[in-house]
């Protein structure tokens, strides 16, 4: 059977054979189902990561149209901070600090179109990079997403097992900086008040919201993008 790559793989040698010049408008996802012999899901998330790409151009009623001027865009990977902190020399360790279901706050249920205080998993993480605070992860998390059993996120960090379990098509992502809270200062060893690198990221999955967190990075922290 046909995967999610093949289809795409597919869609785009008929575009690039322009047997679908650029404007025109490309067969729907129930008649490339049929066509491939695969479920509508599959083809969904084949035109996802075209549209992601820039080559096509997906409208709700309108249909989904090669792009006239195909356009290259940034792709932010999202990294497992556990292999970041390995990168830098370092050895790596994380303690799960909560892991509870929750009533999601209004900014987060807001941030993920989801209803008001929908049920969701609260975790929080801190990441240690040579036995010291590297980033704390507060992250509320669509329980949805989860298999069966339930991930132990004791044992593998939240962030890794979304990062190799999830697929993630779209999101958005914040970099401020702001005074450590009393939270923060406490488990990170840090004076309240401290200047710390926040990252804040909603990401969304083919199935709808997956998850909302807030990263908190020990003082010195550097972020390095390659796009």
């Amino acid at each position: 059977m046909k995967g999610w790559e093949d289809i795409r793989t597919e869609v785009l040698r008929r575009i690039r054979a322009r047997d679908w010049p650029p404007g025109a408008l490309i067969p729907g996802e129930e008649a490339l189902a049929e066509e491939f012999g695969v479920a509508r899901a599959t083809v969904n998330r084949a035109l996802t990561a075209l549209a992601a790409a820039g080559v096509i151009e997906r409208k709700k009623r309108a249909g989904t149209r090669v792009a006239e001027l195909p356009v290259r865009r940034a792709r932010l990977e999202i990294p497992v901070i556990r292999l970041d902190v390995l990168g830098r020399g370092l050895s790596y360790d994380f303690k799960l600090l909560s892991d509870r279901l929750a009533p999601a706050p209004v900014p987060v249920t807001a941030r993920l179109g989801l209803p008001e205080a929908t049920p969701m998993l609260q975790l929080e993480t801190l990441h240690l990079a040579g036995g010291r605070p590297f980033v704390l992860e507060t992250r509320w998390l669509n329980p949805e997403v989860l298999t069966y059993p339930q991930p132990d996120f004791a044992a593998v960090s939240v962030n890794e097992w979304l990062v190799t379990h999830v697929s993630l098509v779209s999101g958005d992502i914040a970099f401020t900086a702001e005074p450590a809270s009393l939270r923060e200062a406490e488990v990170m060893g840090v004076p309240p008040g401290t200047a710390l690198l926040v990252a804040e990221r909603t990401t969304f999955g083919i199935g709808g919201p997956v998850t909302w967190v807030r990263l908190a990075h020990a003082p010195g922290h550097r972020v390095t993008m390659t796009f």
